[in-house]
């Protein structure tokens, strides 16, 4: 595990409001999680896909990056591709849940469920 330094802080951003939801859904499953883990992994129609999910410790290859509050755990293979991201939590008539805004992604299915990057 790496401790974030001022060169890997900002690979991932949080928003004030995805910090308020990630901070609530932790509460709600008691799990004693302490990192929220988001990363990147092969799947969809373009490559790529995201992924979130609460941990109770870091991996040996892990930066650890606290935002808003809130501890995020990103795995060597996913910095590159998350680099410069930002985690927003929004509330629509459509639905709601989180989004991920990325300007590494150079190419996205219709769905909106996989990317490419360079």
């Amino acid at each position: 595990m790496i401790m974030a330094t001022e060169q890997t802080s900002k690979i991932v951003t949080v928003t004030p409001k995805a910090a308020e939801k990630i901070k609530e859904f932790m509460k709600e499953e008691d799990s004693k999680a302490e990192y929220l883990r988001v990363y990147v992994q092969g799947g969809g129609c373009s490559g790529l896909s995201y992924g979130m999910g609460f941990e109770k410790e870091a991996e040996e290859d892990d930066i650890v990056i606290e935002e808003q509050g809130v501890k995020l755990l990103i795995d060597s293979y996913s910095q590159d591709h998350l680099k410069g991201a930002n985690v927003d939590y929004i509330e629509s008539l459509m639905g709601s849940g989180f989004k991920i805004n990325n300007p590494n992604v150079t190419k996205s299915c219709s769905c909106g469920s996989s990317f490419s990057t360079e």
